[in-house]
């Protein structure tokens, strides 16, 4: 196999027309560097160079080959920076804004992780379920669910596929049923999420491949999503959440997801920042953390 360092002699040797130019450049002795030369040519089965007694040129096999090898010599080097990166000290604060439900339940365990890897890394959380204005408050970068203002913010996928699901208590299924029809859900306890304060007087359902607005009625209300997800959970109702937020949920049986054929509206989860300028290092790094993470639990492969 030919070594990475023959291949620079090589080059370096084609640049300066000398092969003991090329060997002091490097911090190789002339044997060594006349050695490496011969041991390409006899690997390779080619002359390289045509030498006299004043000077060194490629031959023309070697022209055709020096294309190729500074090509792999420069993907190297990008691997090699690339690993580098990967591996420097992340530093500095990040303030991150986050869902309730979702930041308390799946990504605080995952963010320790992630600054327990980066230990000069310092994070600072806000949970809230209303959307924080990136460009007046203090906050890096926010994880969010719906589309983003693309006009206003830069957005990086983390589960773009995500949906909302109709979640029960199998006690609450089991003394009411499940609705059978749309209407039925005008019937039973909708635990209604606020969002801006407003108490959502209808679901929005994807139902025989037509999408409808379903009245929803209920007694119950909140604008913080766990406390929606404790009420379904104490069987009190029926909840519309994220499926991110309910996934370990339904995993242990603990909710139902009902009416699965009811498809509920798309909830993709992001992480925005306010300009493209903000995207440090330590920010792409820990997007690219959490989308592995949500994409192993869409799979199944990590539990929330």
């Amino acid at each position: 196999m030919t070594r990475i360092a023959d291949l620079e002699l090589l080059v370096r040797a084609a640049e300066l027309g000398s092969l003991t130019a090329a060997a002091r450049a490097l911090d190789w002795s002339p044997a060594a560097a006349s050695a490496a030369v011969k041991r390409m040519e006899a690997q390779w089965g080619v002359p390289l160079f045509v030498r006299s007694t004043r000077s060194l040129r490629p031959s023309a096999e070697g022209e055709r080959l020096l294309p190729h090898v500074r090509q792999a010599l420069q993907a190297l080097q990008q691997a090699r920076d690339a690993a580098q990166a990967q591996h420097q000290a992340l530093q500095g604060e990040l303030q991150l804004a986050l869902p309730s439900d979702l930041g308390r339940h799946v990504l605080l365990p995952w963010l320790e992780e992630f600054q327990q890897r980066h230990p000069q890394l310092a994070l600072r959380l806000h949970l809230a379920d209303r959307n924080s204005d990136l460009l007046r408050t203090p906050i890096d970068l926010a994880i969010r669910y719906g589309a983003p203002d693309a006009a206003t913010q830069v957005a990086l996928p983390l589960a773009p596929d995500n949906r909302r699901v109709l979640v029960a208590s199998p006690g609450y299924l089991a003394q009411l049923g499940s609705p059978a029809t749309p209407e039925d859900l005008g019937t039973r306890e909708a635990l209604r999420f606020m969002l801006g304060g407003e108490v959502p007087a209808a679901w929005p359902l994807q139902v025989d491949g037509q999408w409808r607005q379903v009245p929803v009625q209920g007694r119950r209300s909140a604008n913080d999503g766990e406390v929606v997800k404790r009420w379904a959970l104490a069987g009190l109702g029926i909840a519309y959440k994220s499926w991110l937020d309910v996934a370990a949920e339904l995993a242990a049986g603990r909710l139902v997801h009902v009416n699965p054929h009811w498809l509920g509206e798309p909830s993709p989860l992001a992480l925005v920042v306010p300009a493209r300028r903000q995207l440090t290092p330590a920010v792409r790094s820990l997007r690219d953390w959490l989308h592995a993470r949500f994409a192993a639990m869409a799979k199944g492969e990590l539990s929330a």
